[in-house]
């Protein structure tokens, strides 16, 4: 989530009660986790097995429960009990709650030539651009950005919260709801099919590429990124932090695991799972997903067990 204007550190430091250590004169301009954190951004973190990551990651500017040995130089660290208490009130202050009055939010920009459906939920602050079809009972949640002639089948909903938690096992509730303040920005001329989810960035934005299709039943996690002219066919499962570079053909159920890269004009056959990142180029089936025309083979020789058992015995002593 980028901020309206950059904030200077000693005022986070004022309003998080945090004891500010390292760079003093600093102005962050947004906030993001650490998967996607950029230059001048504010980050939290409150386990150690990720303090070093996050002190060496892009972010300028580090929420965390410790003070640490060594600060990079530039780099400021905001010392509080509850980092993570600290982010959701950053996040709240800086994108408060906003309750919906009517189906249609006033402060929705909807261009010229876009028909919404009766049926329809149009969020706060989103923008939808020309020519599009919103079909009924869609549901657009807050801060959403779509583009031109992009279609949008009933039943999907674009911006729902990332399933993103922050676990401690120390505390009667063991998991808590990071809120999300990212967005999701759907490019022109996609096209959505029926009952998709499309959840929005936890602070950064989940991002579909121009031209890229999506049949019925799909569901694309926090803050991925899809690229342009891909095709995904029913039921197929993406995970969040997710790119997936342009042209990649998604067949029917296909499951690609969180925070990896599919290359581009990858094919995934149906069914196929995916653990790591593959590169682009190549028909993949099977879980974990591997060429297709070698699983195929695999699977020829796994049938052929038997005989060759029976073989081996037969001319066995």
């Amino acid at each position: 989530m980028r901020f309206p204007s950059p904030v200077s550190v000693q005022w986070l430091a004022e309003f998080l009660e945090a004891e500010l250590l390292g760079n003093k004169e600093g102005q962050a301009t947004g906030i993001n986790e650490l998967h996607k954190v950029e230059k001048g951004d504010l980050a939290f973190v409150d386990h150690p097995k990720y303090y070093a990551a996050c002190i060496q990651s892009a972010a300028d500017f580090i929420i965390i429960n410790t003070a640490a040995e060594a600060i990079p130089p530039g780099k400021a660290l905001l010392v509080v009990a509850q980092p993570f208490e600290a982010y959701l009130k950053i996040v709240r202050h800086f994108q408060p709650f906003e309750k919906a009055s009517k189906a249609i939010s006033d402060r929705a920009q909807i261009g010229e030539g876009t028909y919404i459906a009766p049926g329809s939920f149009i969020g706060n602050h989103v923008t939808i651009g020309n020519n599009c079809i919103i079909q009924p009972n869609v549901t657009i949640m807050d801060h959403s950005i779509i583009g031109n002639n992009v279609y949008i089948q009933s039943g999907t909903v674009i911006g729902s919260d990332a399933f993103y938690y922050n676990g401690k096992k120390d505390r009667e509730i063991w998991y808590k709801r990071m809120e999300s303040c990212g967005r999701v920005i759907i490019e022109d001329w996609v096209e959505i099919g029926s009952n998709c989810s499309i959840d929005r960035g936890v602070t950064h934005d989940t991002r579909i590429g121009q031209g890229t299709k999506m049949d019925n039943l799909i569901h694309i996690g926090h803050d991925t990124v899809i690229g342009k002219n891909c095709l995904f066919a029913a039921q197929v499962i993406v995970g969040g932090c997710v790119t997936i570079e342009d042209g990649v053909t998604l067949w029917g159920q296909v499951v690609v695991n969180k925070t990896l890269t599919i290359g581009a004009n990858a094919v995934l056959l149906g069914k196929t799972g995916v653990v790591g990142d593959i590169k682009g180029n190549t028909t993949y089936w099977g879980t974990p997903a591997q060429e297709a025309s070698i699983a195929k083979r695999e699977l020829i020789w796994i049938k052929r067990i038997p005989q060759l058992w029976e073989k081996v015995m037969r001319n066995s002593p």
